[in-house]
């Protein structure tokens, strides 16, 4: 089955993407595990599996006849280093909102 390559918002705008990711921060799962919380097939939640595991925000591990997702930091990375980008400008801009409200009030 192809997955589409998606970049991070892409992969994080789905409302199930998202709750896949909330489940696995508690702790790793199996893919039937996984699947228990969804209303949908199993093939449809594999495909958002392996949509999260090639944009690097799950690894998978075989144990026996089972595959477990566990969270991995890496598709966050890419969110964090955009996020940081708009959090500097907005201190800097503060920043200079609060340097302009210090030279017109009097002291």
């Amino acid at each position: 089955m192809a997955v589409p390559a998606l970049d991070v918002f892409q992969v994080i705008g789905d409302p199930s993407r998202r709750k896949m990711l909330m489940l696995l921060s508690e702790d790793s799962l199996s893919i039937n595990s996984l699947a228990e919380h969804f209303d949908m097939s199993r093939p449809a939640v594999s495909k958002h599996v392996k949509i999260l595991h090639n944009s690097g925000f799950i690894s998978m591990t075989d144990s026996g006849r089972e595959r477990y997702c566990t969270l991995k930091q890496d598709g966050f990375k890419e969110l964090e280093s955009w996020l940081a980008y708009f959090d500097e400008f907005w201190k800097s801009k503060l920043k200079n909102l609060e340097v302009l409200l210090n030279k017109r009030s009097p002291h």
